[in-house]
């Protein structure tokens, strides 16, 4: 579940973050070296800056001490190509462990642009044609009260203009009740179904996880296997994604050392460990597991043009307007990834996503800078959701 937040204090729900200022763009970037920055301090309890003037410490620390995050985690690659990792904060509430550096969070919404990458590599084998409609694929799934699969094309499902209604609605409200609840994929479209549609196809931009749920349906109907074996083969084990993955089904944990997750049931209510959940709810909208670092590569080798031919590339990076997609605003969307305008000009791609225990925010600069910022729990004001994004944007800035 990507976008949830607390039932009890829910804000207009921070979509996700759109991509560029209208064209398609192809950006060639050199493969990134990694370094560690060097070890912080610690003080009362929390990471404070290995030296002085270092925004993006300062600013984990803030996120931490001012916003109340348990823990907070960062990678962050600069001009000169070198990686650094930060945290703040602790991993785990009950014994004040230190986040790991690099730890593994579940990346929620960012799955989808794994997704819309296999999808879009379909589409360069011939196997999948964006401007078809679902019916082609999935012949008589897509049906609902002003729902039909027949008007609804692939890249509007990417693109998030294809009206379907959004299950999470259903799934969100109270989400310790289904914490540990198994879903199948077909389970998932028949909660949404049920609530027609949500507009016409192709009027309207309206962020849905639906929309992928229906692909990743596509995915495994096109090629007869499973979704999370072609998103590892194509994606994951092509770049060498060593600590991401698509949990087994079944599969609660997080495998690697990691931060633990914690959900709010109420405003000033002591916060719930989430970390053991069932990712199925989210599925191909949301069910990897990654770590910032990964995370950075990934998107480094998709813009850079390592995973998708230059016309489906081209096509991915083609953008409608995306209102409401953050806090930050002036957001627009492709297929399945959108831009972060920047306070220093310009814009930066990115996806990002919540899921109940972690909030990722993350964004690549036409240059090759990159930053992805973790949280361990969910904002629950506008206010919170920017400060996460402010920290993306002092490390792409600065």
């Amino acid at each position: 579940m990507p976008f949830t937040r607390p039932n009890s204090t829910r804000t207009p729900r921070l979509r996700r973050r759109t991509t560029l200022a209208g064209a398609a763009v192809t950006v060639s970037l050199l493969a990134a070296g990694v370094v560690s920055a060097s070890p912080p301090a610690v003080a009362d309890g929390n990471l404070v800056a290995s030296r002085s003037g270092d925004v993006i410490q300062q600013g984990l620390n803030r996120l931490v001490r001012d916003d109340k995050f348990p823990g907070a985690l960062a990678a962050v690659r600069d001009r000169d190509g070198r990686t650094r990792n930060y945290t703040a904060g602790v991993g785990d509430l009950k014994t004040q462990a230190k986040v790991p550096v690099d730890g593994q969070i579940r990346i929620a919404s960012n799955t989808k642009t794994f997704v819309a990458t296999v999808v879009l590599q379909l589409v360069g084998e011939g196997k999948v044609e964006l401007d078809q409609p679902i019916e082609k694929y999935l012949p008589g799934l897509v049906r609902g009260k002003g729902i039909d699969g027949r008007n609804i094309t692939v890249r509007q499902l990417l693109q998030h203009t294809s009206g379907l209604p959004d299950y999470d609605q259903d799934v969100a409200t109270d989400y310790l009740p289904v914490q540990h609840t198994y879903f199948e994929p077909r389970q998932l479209l028949d909660l949404a179904l049920a609530h027609g549609a949500a507009s016409a196809p192709g009027t309207e931009w309206s962020y849905s996880n639906t929309n992928y749920i229906v692909l990743g349906l596509m995915v495994q109907k096109v090629t007869g296997r499973p979704l999370g074996e072609e998103i590892t083969k194509r994606v994951i084990d092509r770049i060498g994604l060593r600590h991401t993955y698509w949990p087994a089904t079944g599969d609660q944990t997080i495998r690697e050392r990691h931060p633990k997750g914690y959900w709010m049931t109420e405003p000033g209510q002591p916060l719930v460990d989430v970390t053991e959940q069932e990712p199925s709810m989210a599925w191909a909208a949301g069910a990897l597991i990654s770590t910032p670092s990964d995370l950075n590569r990934f998107f480094a080798a998709l813009i850079g043009g390592k995973l998708l031919p230059p016309a489906q590339l081209e096509q991915m990076l083609t953008t409608v307007e995306a209102p409401d997609a953050g806090p930050r605003g002036a957001s627009r969307y492709g297929l399945g990834i959108q831009t972060f305008p920047l306070t220093c000009g310009g814009f930066a791609w990115s996806h990002g996503g919540d899921a109940p225990g972690y909030e990722t925010r993350n964004a690549i600069t036409p240059d090759g800078r990159q930053a992805t910022v973790a949280v361990t729990t969910l904002p629950t004001t506008l206010e919170t959701a920017t400060h996460v994004e402010d920290v993306v944007d002092a490390a792409l800035c600065h």
